[in-house]
């Protein structure tokens, strides 16, 4: 009999055992399909702490970080030896900009483990969020030091000594990247820029041709190698480059002015003069709102001089308004005696636009006929 109630005892055990197995499996199998809150349902059942984490995930991958967040916290504070379910949470933190909780969990990574170029890098990203700039620069060569081939902590000090226009110190981290892996886009970009930046155009051309075979085409790299081409008097190829940006934006003054240039090189001096007075065009400022709005303010104050001004301006700046004119119309009925300055004012916008706007020019019309009676009953 004791005999039977020990298999019996080894079986049901067993049997609870396969349970919770089959359990997990299930809300291992539901995470990995993406159907989280199933998943979740189930990690709850278990109780675990791989359970609890994994229901932390899974709130992170549905993208409530709220919840993962708060998940995620009540298992570091169960066991705070887990160090990967804190790196999660202060990446999350990263990214939901809790950046001085952010900086306390990775102080305590990189103190926990000193060897791990991860921690360091994310360290460096809070403090540059935090504007501790010369920190930052600290955590992400530390992580350089440990791991020679960090590409992101590699790139950040190529970025930075790149826009701080310190050359050698940016080609020594952007090449010790690129002998790594000479494809990564981020680091070809960088090189090519640093030698732009220190007017070696013609060494800047086949990183900037690189960049662009690695896929990144972008009005900027056009830009930058069209200038390259015609710096280095291949003025054709610099020609493609910049009708290549006016086709993704002919709105642009720097392509216009770009191609100027290229054609005074190859003495085409009526394209040429074409493309700058384009760029003059393009480059003007258009400020009919806050002439406008300046005219309204004058208005408000019962200063009619200043508001004709203004709306005058405005209208200058679009002449193929009506509104605009009528806008000045108005304002010089108000502002002028004569009746006949008036009615000139008027008659010019019909002049100018006729039926253009129907509304307005009833409008217009019949002022009009009412200055016209008071000029003939002033002449009589």
């Amino acid at each position: 009999m004791k005999k039977t109630l020990f298999i019996l005892l080894l079986f049901t055990f067993g049997l609870e055992a396969q349970s919770t197995g089959g359990s997990i499996v299930v809300a291992d199998s539901l995470y990995a399909i993406g159907d989280f809150t199933k998943a979740i349902n189930q990690y709850a059942r278990l109780g675990s702490q791989k359970s609890s984490l994994q229901i932390a995930r899974a709130y992170n991958a549905m993208g409530n970080f709220e919840k993962a967040i708060r998940q995620y916290e009540a298992v570091v504070v169960t066991d705070t030896s887990l160090q990967q379910a804190r790196f999660e949470l202060g990446k999350l933190y990263l990214k939901t900009k809790r950046f001085n909780e952010a900086r306390k969990t990775f102080s305590y990574l990189t103190t926990a483990n000193k060897s791990n170029p991860e921690y360091l890098y994310y360290q460096g990203e809070v403090f540059q969020e935090l504007g501790q700039v010369t920190s930052g620069l600290v955590a992400y060569k530390k992580a350089v030091e440990l791991d020679s081939t960090h590409l992101r902590s590699l790139f950040r000090l190529g970025k930075y000594y790149t826009v701080k226009q310190e050359r050698d110190a940016a080609l020594y981290y952007v090449d010790q990247g690129l002998r790594f892996y000479e494809k990564d886009v981020a680091l070809v970009n960088l090189k090519a820029l640093i030698l732009y930046n220190d007017d070696q155009f013609e060494n800047a051309i086949p990183w900037f041709e690189k960049v662009l075979d690695l896929g990144e085409k972008k009005e900027y790299i056009y830009l930058k190698l069209a200038y390259c081409y015609h710096k280095n008097w291949e003025q054709e190829k610099a020609k493609v480059m910049y009708r290549i940006v006016l086709g993704m934006d002919d709105t642009q003054h720097d392509p216009h002015f770009g191609l100027g240039n290229v054609y005074v090189r190859t003495k085409q001096l009526d394209s040429a003069e074409y493309h700058f007075k384009k760029a003059i065009a393009l480059q003007q400022p258009k400020l009919m709102r806050e002439y406008n709005a300046l005219a309204g303010i004058a208005r408000e104050r019962n200063d009619l001089k200043s508001a004709l001004e203004y709306y005058r301006l405005a209208y200058e700046e679009d002449t193929s308004s009506p509104f605009a004119y009528y806008q000045v119309c108005t304002v010089a009925d108000q502002y002028f005696k004569d009746p006949k300055v008036r009615l000139n004012y008027y008659t010019e916008f019909i002049e100018k636009y006729g039926e253009e706007t129907p509304y307005l020019s009833q409008t217009v019309r019949r002022r009009i006929r009412e200055l016209k009676e008071e000029v003939h009953f002033n002449t009589d």
